[in-house]
């Protein structure tokens, strides 16, 4: 809405403009009149709508022309005054002020008019007959209100249709001529009708009905006063009310009929709450609230922000089958002004056997916006009504900002949930295989991929010691010559290179001693297409004393020619040593089985914790129907079990260490 309101009062001379303005402010006739009166600021606490308004005088004795077209360029709403016993002055009307305003203003957005019948203490008779066919004609005239400054008849009714005409104007809601609403009045509610509509059966019932009339309106409507309603569009329409419940075409007949009997400020009122403009565009300010994100910090939903999606995709997800059709896809996203999900969506998560999104691949979907693009998140969340639906101030409530990442490497943990690996490789290593295979797709599912459906991201969730992580992959292009800080910006790097191609491996040496041997984000290399016979390396040191050379993990062997879906055991290596990267494992075997492996594991203190609640819980299900459990030396034992067996455990690493 408008933070302030700007009148201009034009007409004739002597048909008492500056007598209304005046009689407005000191509530009582003046004995003299000026030729033009003062611009007046009346204050926001003083107005009905609670906006400050200011009234313009206007007078052709003291003004030229061009000060009235730089008024009227200015105003928001022109009150056209005549005197009802002057019939000249009503036919100055339409004969000069009417075409003078359209001249001076753009024709797809006029300036509402108010047509104003002064001095009507002068008459007995009405000058409504000679207005209502002006008013017919000009669909820019708002209404026509008769007064008197003298006796201060409809003077505060006057200002106030001003007012309203312009924080709540008629032009881009309804058709006078056709009597029905305008497309973009319709498109706009019948947004806000599906977004109240919670449970997506097409109806809203009385408990829907309910949250729209508190979300709006702040009060709860009467039990009376819902039948009441409904009452209304059943004696209008026969398909309004179905089930006991308002269909959509009952929803556009009531504001259709509160625009008809002139409440207008009750359907804007509802279109402001969703985010509507005054040309019933979703504002800014409503779409992209304020969000600021620190350096080294990074964006992610909260709790409440997954549970409102998870209740928007069962709201679509009509055959429960625990992933969105199609059909289901685009019923979900009707309230957004255009389709946000392109086909490359399908090769960026999860999908089931028919290429659908899976439950956990929209989640998964939602997880990479939010981490790469905070800004569309935000908006998309406006499009789905966050902040209405949830009562939240602005959607901007629905993203954590993580701790910052050099906190994280001191205090050797991390609170985040999403992680990202960069991907790089020589072309033809097997980069977009190895982003596929993480979806759950083996080589024969990846060919069937169509070369413009591609994407270059990859993300779904892995098991870190019980715990549910996000792994964004992000395969970057072969050119290591321009590698920008966004591509290097990431918590771990995967280097991928083809055993079959023996000059695949040198790009990753390349790129690993240009940008990442004195960085202190971990690297992993991938010897990808392990199905297939190993060629020697034309490098000057084999992959495996590269990687010695280097104190990094030997290469990982990794093929995706596999009838069944790929083996994910790298995956979650990847997000175990992108969350602690201070852990680097110096042992050069690839089993992580040997004692080496699992004594270095040991001193990783979520390990041990890891290790600890499985001992207590295994302790727990043997005693749990002996009576010793009340024991407090129940308890000692299974500490000092866990302590124990932490203690050893660290015992062989330093031997083994030493031996080494």
């Amino acid at each position: 809405m408008r933070k302030d309101v700007r009148i201009l009062l034009v007409g004739e001379p002597k048909v008492g403009k500056t007598s209304l303005i005046m009689s407005l402010v000191s509530e009582e006739f003046p004995d003299e009149v000026p030729l033009r009166a003062e611009e007046i600021t009346i204050p926001a606490d003083v107005t009905p709508e609670r906006v400050p308004t200011h009234i313009v005088d206007y007078s052709e004795a003291e003004q030229t022309d061009e000060q009235l077209y730089q008024e009227i360029s200015k105003a928001n709403v022109i009150c056209i005054v005549y005197a009802v016993n002057n019939k000249k002055s009503i036919e100055e009307v339409t004969s000069h002020w009417i075409p003078l305003i359209n001249e001076r203003t753009d024709k797809d957005s006029r300036v509402p008019l108010i047509l104003v019948g002064n001095k009507s203490d002068l008459v007995e008779h009405s000058s409504m007959e000679t207005i209502l066919p002006i008013m017919n004609q000009y669909s820019e005239i708002e209404t026509c209100v008769e007064c008197s400054a003298k006796n201060l008849k409809n003077i505060s009714e006057l200002f106030y249709y001003a007012q309203k005409a312009v924080l709540h104007p008629t032009g881009p809601l309804y058709t006078p001529e056709e009597k029905e609403m305008k497309p973009s009045c319709i498109k706009a509610l019948t947004r806000i009708f599906k977004l109240s509509d919670l449970d997506n059966d097409g109806i809203l019932n009385d408990n829907e009905l309910n949250f729209f009339q508190r979300t709006c309106f702040n009060i709860p409507l009467a039990p009376q006063a819902l039948e009441d309603v409904k009452n209304v569009v059943r004696k209008n329409m026969s398909d309004g009310v179905k089930d006991n419940g308002l269909t959509l075409k009952g929803f556009l007949f009531l504001h259709t009929l509160f625009i008809q009997r002139g409440r207008h400020e009750t359907t804007w009122t509802v279109l402001r709450r969703f985010g509507y403009d005054d040309d019933l565009e979703l504002t800014q300010e409503y779409l992209f609230p304020l969000f600021k994100i620190p350096p080294d910090c990074t964006t992610e939903l909260n709790h409440n922000a997954y549970l409102f999606l998870q209740s928007v995709f069962d709201k679509h997800d009509k055959d429960r089958d625990c992933a969105l059709s199609t059909d289901e896809l685009k019923d979900l996203f009707k309230v957004f002004p255009y389709m946000p999900w392109g086909p490359d969506v399908n090769n960026t998560v999860c999908t089931n056997e028919q290429g659908w999104i899976t439950y956990q691949g929209y989640l998964s979907q939602w997880t990479l916006t939010t981490y790469l693009d905070v800004q569309r998140c935000l908006e998309y969340m406006g499009y789905l009504g966050y902040s209405i639906i949830q009562e939240q101030e602005s959607q901007a409530a629905a993203i954590t900002v993580t701790r910052n990442k050099r906190i994280d490497l001191q205090k050797k943990q991390t609170q985040r949930s999403v992680f990202h690996c960069n991907v790089l490789g020589a072309r033809g290593s097997g980069k977009s295989s190895f982003l596929q295979a993480f979806l759950g797709r083996n080589l024969v599912h990846q060919k069937r991929i169509r070369e413009d459906h591609k994407s270059y991201y990859a993300i779904s969730t892995t098991y870190v010691y019980g715990q549910e992580k996000y792994l964004l992959l992000h395969e970057l292009l072969p050119d290591f010559e321009f590698l920008s800080e966004a591509d290097l910006a990431c918590d771990i790097v995967c280097l991928v290179y083809d055993i079959s191609n023996p000059r695949s491996f040198e790009y990753c040496a390349k790129v690993y001693k240009k940008y990442f041997i004195d960085s202190k984000t971990p690297c992993i290399i991938i010897a990808a297409k392990s199905d297939l016979h190993e060629a020697r390396q034309y490098y000057t040191l084999s992959p495996l004393d590269f990687c010695r050379k280097h104190k990094l993990h030997p290469p990982q062997l990794f093929t995706c020619n596999t009838t069944e879906a790929p083996n994910k055991d790298i995956y979650t290596k990847l997000t175990t040593m992108a969350m602690y990267p201070h852990a680097k494992l110096r042992c050069m075997c690839t089993c992580n089985r040997c004692t080496f492996c699992i004594c270095h594991n040991l001193l990783n203190t979520e390990l041990v914790r890891s290790v600890k609640a499985k001992l207590y819980s295994a302790v727990l299900n043997r005693h749990m129907t002996q009576a010793d459990l009340k024991n407090s030396t129940f308890w000692l034992q299974a500490s000092v079990g866990a302590t124990v067996f932490a203690v050893l455990g660290f015992a062989m690493y330093k031997a083994l260490l030493k031996q080494r």
